[in-house]
């Protein structure tokens, strides 16, 4: 593949990434508030995602199976594709809405949301030398940092949308918009991009590699560690306790994940990462240990606000942006590693092993942070937080020091 080829693939395969992305979020946001304001518990909320993220743990670990022998480019347009149709399920008279559909709806997305990224990140490995592994770190940092920014953006059009349009017109609005991309996609993404040269077979699904092994329970108790707190339990809090409205919820939270996005996005930049060098596990462990202690700090802050002399809503802000810029950092070292450690010919296999740890992180906190959140508060939240990312720290002791990718 040339290299003007090569950006041109990596620019329709961001597009689309970015495109669901916006919609992920949104969508997110809008089932957390609305389903808030229909009287459901924050339990109850975490229990309607949990076909989501369960889902997205199958899917990650078949997924990348189905890439292998299909081609990456099949796979994210099936993801497209089951995205549009999650949407206009949700688009049935209110009455309608039972807890089974919204379940379903939620699965389908899920299903939808982990095909599309699993083929988006094992797409770089392949648009990239494998001598190169500084340009790898630059561009799966720019990919994850935008989508993330975006999702904030998400997060924003999600508020927006239901103070504006209502629950049923957004997500109509959102499934036309989103299929016009999967068209687009269609017609432009690379035909046999990702497909293996021998047909993997169905024990390929496990990684059998040590360095992806461990990564992989790193990655779950560090995703865990963050939604444990931020899915359920931080915009419940803020519209609850701190009587923020949809618009001041979604937006806040809009900010957060595009400073956050844009940190991963600099990460390079931040690491000073050199065009022929970029991280090992040891820069997994530092950062891994940085943040736990800065989880420590916000929940001491929060749980002492008054004597600080400060409003709970200031401390979460600081606290806030403190937790962003170092989670950002760690899931954009994260997201180079697992990259960098898969193999060529058939990397959807061990990427999708990867995001099937970080889909059984987020289910465990999404379900956590509702159920921690209505027993014992935010700070009990955080807490528990600060414990998986320490676990995230001890495992990432285990990671290679030097990594040598294989060539292309």
């Amino acid at each position: 593949m040339t290299a003007s080829s090569a950006i041109k693939q990596y620019a329709i395969v961001t597009g689309n990434y970015w495109a669901f992305t916006l919609t992920d979020g949104a969508l997110r946001m809008l089932v957390v508030l609305h389903f808030h304001q229909l009287g459901y518990s924050p339990l109850q909320i975490a229990a309607l995602f949990l076909f989501y993220e369960m889902f997205g743990i199958v899917t990650n670990l078949f997924g990348g199976y189905l890439g292998a022998r299909i081609g990456l480019n099949r796979t994210m347009n099936i993801g497209l594709a089951l995205q549009v149709v999650a949407l206009a399920l949700l688009a049935v008279p209110t009455h309608w809405l039972s807890v089974p559909l919204l379940m379903g709806a939620q699965a389908l997305s899920g299903i939808a949301k982990d095909l599309n990224k699993m083929s988006a990140k094992s797409a770089i490995k392949l648009l990239v030398p494998g001598d190169q592994q500084g340009k790898l770190f630059k561009w799966i940092a720019l990919l994850t940092g935008s989508k993330n920014a975006l999702k904030g953006v998400g997060f924003f059009l999600g508020g927006a949308l239901l103070a504006v349009l209502s629950f049923k017109g957004a997500v109509l609005a959102m499934a036309a918009a989103l299929a016009l991309v999967w068209i687009a996609s269609l017609l432009l993404l690379k035909q046999d991009l990702g497909k293996a040269k021998n047909k993997p077979k169905f024990s390929a699904l496990f990684s059998k590699s040590r360095a992806i092994n461990i990564l992989s329970a790193a990655r779950l108790f560090l995703f865990g560690a963050r939604d444990i707190w931020f899915v359920v339990a931080l915009p419940v809090f803020l519209s609850s306790q701190l009587q923020w409205d949809f618009w001041w919820v979604g937006g806040f939270l809009a900010c957060w994940i595009i400073g956050y996005g844009i940190v991963q996005s600099i990460a390079p930049i931040l690491l000073r990462t050199k065009t022929a060098a970029a991280p090992n596990g040891s820069a997994a462990l530092l950062w891994s240990i940085l943040l736990a202690l800065g989880t420590v700090l916000l929940a001491l802050a929060l749980n002492n606000a008054e004597l600080m002399d400060m409003s709970v809503s200031t401390v979460l802000i600081i606290g806030l942006i403190l937790f962003g810029i170092l989670f950002a950092i760690n899931s954009s070292l994260h997201s180079y590693l697992i990259v960098s450690y898969a193999k060529d010919d058939g990397v959807s296999l061990d990427v999708g092993f990867y995001y099937m740890a970080n889909a059984m992180g987020r289910l465990i906190g999404t379900i956590l942070s509702g159920w921690i959140y209505q027993s014992a508060g935010l700070v009990a939240c955080l807490w528990v937080s600060a414990i998986f990312i320490t676990l995230t720290a001890v495992i990432s002791i285990g990671l290679p020091r030097h990594h040598q990718p294989e060539a292309h």
